[in-house]
């Protein structure tokens, strides 16, 4: 069931490539936060890499419980300050979540002492929705320069967001069209991931130019 989820989901994704001319690799990170560590090698047996957690403590638990395989993992959650320590010694291969100063600062200063670097996408707000972490569109760019001059051990590489939550396609795709308009402004930068889409939304990511995808019901719960 997952490998044949995994297998229409990413012949999906091809077609709306198609479709939007779109020439570019995109990956695809599965969301595996709702699945357990049976379900995640299921999925990687069937050649999935890239798989997404949102708690510190479950991609603790899910990364030593899989350690013989060499799976990629990605933290998308909001990440707390205390989790920081702990975030580190799992060395995840990307922080999808980077969501205020503060944290940027706090995450240098643990990086520093564990002489150690960390792939970050900066994460915006687009939606403008209180629900959602993450900086304005008005401060992202200056943070985003910011983060780069005075946080050395976070290597910045680019922009995540999440889609509004709405069933209204085109606020969805405003928000979307905004982020990768900073995400062009800011390419001179060393951003080269912009990282939108879910399983509800992913068709208008593509279109927006988005090359990491983080979908999860759609391949573990079809």
């Amino acid at each position: 069931m997952i490998c044949e989820n995994l297998a229409k989901t990413l012949e999906s994704i091809e077609k709306i490539k198609e479709r939007y001319d779109r020439k570019d690799s995109i990956k695809l990170i599965a969301v595996s936060k709702y699945s357990n560590t049976d379900e995640i090698q299921q999925a990687f047996s069937c050649g999935q890499i890239a798989f997404g957690e949102n708690k510190v403590q479950d991609l603790m638990a899910k990364s030593r419980s899989l350690s013989a395989h060499n799976i990629e993992w990605h933290f998308i959650g909001t990440l707390q300050e205390n989790k920081i320590n702990m975030l580190i010694q799992i060395k995840p291969a990307l922080l999808h979540s980077l969501h205020s100063l503060k944290l940027a600062h706090a995450l240098q200063k643990r990086l520093m002492r564990e002489d150690y670097k960390m792939k970050a996408l900066l994460q915006v707000n687009s939606a403008n929705e209180d629900s959602k972490s993450g900086f304005s569109l008005e401060s992202a760019f200056s943070s985003y320069l910011e983060i780069l001059e005075t946080c050395p051990n976070i290597e910045l590489n680019g922009l995540m967001c999440m889609g509004a939550n709405s069933d209204d396609k085109a606020l969805i795709e405003k928000g979307f069209l905004q982020t990768q308009n900073l995400y062009e402004r800011l390419k001179p930068y060393n951003a080269n991931i912009l990282s939108m889409g879910m399983s509800s939304d992913y068709e208008i990511a593509i279109a927006c130019g988005s090359n990491h995808l983080r979908i999860g019901s759609s391949i573990f719960r079809g």
